[in-house]
Parts: structure tokens; sequence; C-alpha cells
């Protein structure tokens, strides 16, 4: 892969995608950093970034920002579907509206996104598509099944879309990291569903403290930094000969590695022994 290949990057804003952004143009690469907000692009915007607006809900938006990057470079090279978002809360609990719009964003913003560049990058016979999923891809944790399931559906599509575009000369890699250290716990910690008298009241709350206990900032903090995410994005975008998956960090790797090879009942019995779980 060269350096002069135009790298889009969504979600920039904060986090991995801002991280992964200085990343590629200190790398001397041309970088469309895109976001909702296009005021908080402003530091890379004066660094030398192109920076657009791009909700990947928004179909226009979407499809401008591609354009730009073709009209300039002839095609996207490197496209890193980093935007995403999660909500938790019981199954039973969440609304199905909520639940369609995790996806929206999580699943069907990238796909849709990655649809958007394959005519340019078909036409020049390389290109590469980095999909930001999660460790959560590979297994649920109580009260966060929507969240889970839209990172197991990127996994599939990526599956699907490595095995397809190979023979156009196009490589999609994943990348699975575990906790990040970013404003993720606050946010996610606001969707839960407040104290209604339900069934599911306690575990929501414990829900909610354990997931704040998990990116708590200590010694020995599992969190990643934004930065060593988006190290591994660019060596999977750079790499003449990536791997499929991308696992980041020790817990992503453990816990993906026991999902593969403990049988049902024994990872229920470890999760169970981490996380909350309703009771009458």
């Amino acid at each position: 892969m060269t350096t002069t290949q135009a790298v889009l990057i969504t979600g920039c804003s904060s986090g991995v995608g801002e991280a992964t952004a200085w990343r590629f143009l200190r790398a001397g690469h041309p970088v469309y950093a895109t976001a909702r907000d296009v005021d908080s692009l402003a530091a890379l915007a004066a660094a030398g970034a192109v920076t657009l607006r791009l909700d990947v809900t928004d179909e226009a938006s979407m499809a401008d920002a591609v354009k730009r990057v073709e009209s300039e470079h002839g095609a996207v090279g490197i496209l890193v579907n980093n935007a995403a978002y999660g909500i938790q809360g019981a199954v039973e609990a969440t609304g199905l509206e909520d639940g369609r719009r995790q996806f929206e964003t999580n699943f069907f913003g990238l796909v849709r996104l990655s649809q958007l560049v394959l005519p340019g990058m078909r036409s020049h016979r390389t290109g590469r598509i980095v999909n930001v999923a999660s460790m959560g891809g590979h297994f649920s944790l109580p009260g966060a099944g929507f969240l889970h399931a839209s990172k197991y559906a990127v996994e599939a599509i990526s599956d699907a879309l490595r095995l397809e575009l190979r023979g156009f000369g196009i490589r999609v890699v994943i990348v699975e990291p575990g906790p990040i250290s970013t404003p993720f716990p606050s946010k996610i910690n606001a969707t839960i569903p407040r104290a209604s008298g339900g069934p599911y009241d306690t575990f929501h709350a414990a829900v909610e403290a354990r997931v704040s206990a998990a990116y708590e900032q200590r010694a020995l903090s599992m969190a990643l930094s934004p930065e060593k995410v988006a190290r591994v994005i660019e060596r999977a975008a750079m790499s003449d000969r990536p791997r499929a998956r991308y696992p980041v960090g020790v817990m992503a790797r453990g816990l993906i590695a026991l999902s593969r090879y403990l049988p049902d009942f024994a990872l229920d019995a470890v999760t169970r022994s981490q996380f909350p779980e309703p009771r009458p």
C-alpha cells in the first residue's frame, strides 16, 4: 500500500476516530476526517486534513463525502468505518426504535458507506476497508444485547465482503478492541432505562455500576488508549498481507479465545461470575 492513497475515516470528533486521523496525517496520507459536527474537527483541519460532515445515517452526506474524495484522488484508497455508539438495557426493556437506531449507525451505515466506495476501488483494482468492530462481536453480555448484536452483524458482513472483494484487489479487515478510555461509558450508561418499578430496575443499576468500574482509570486498568487502537488500525490498513481480524488488547484476545473454545455452559458461568444478571 502506498502513502498517497486517500483515507476516509468516520467518527473523527473524538476517541479512536480522531487518533486514527492523526496517525494517517503524520504518515503523509491525504486524510478525509468526518463527523456529524464539522466544528469538532477544527484541530485536524488546521493540521491539513480535509474535514467533512458525514452522518452514517444520512445517505446524502455519505455520497457527498465519497464524491469529494473521488474527485480529488480518483477513489477512496482506505476506508475506516469507525463511527458507532452503544445502548444498554435488558432486551425486554429496550424499545425497538432504539434498537433499530443502533443498527442504522453501527451496521447499515457501515454497509452503505462501503457500498459507495466500492465502485471506485474496483475500478482501481485496489483498496482497503477497515471495519472497527469490538471483542463484543464474539460474545454477548447481559444488558447490552442490541450493542453486541450490531457488532456480531459487522463481523458477519465483513466476512462476506472479504470473500466477495478479494478478486478485485480489495482487502477487508476487522479491528476488535477491548474497552477503550473514551467518554463511551458515560454515554452508554445514559441510555439505560430509568427506574420505573419494573423487574429490571436492580439489574440496570448493577449494569451501570459494572460498566463504570470497567473503565475506571487505575494502575491495572484494562482499558485501551485510543492511540493504541489507532496504531492497530493503521497496521491493518497498511499491511501487504493483512489478517482477517486484529484483536486489540489483552482483554480482547483473552475473551475472544474463551468464546471460541469454551462450551456455552462454561462461558455462561464465566459471564455470570463477572457480570450482573436479572433476578426475580
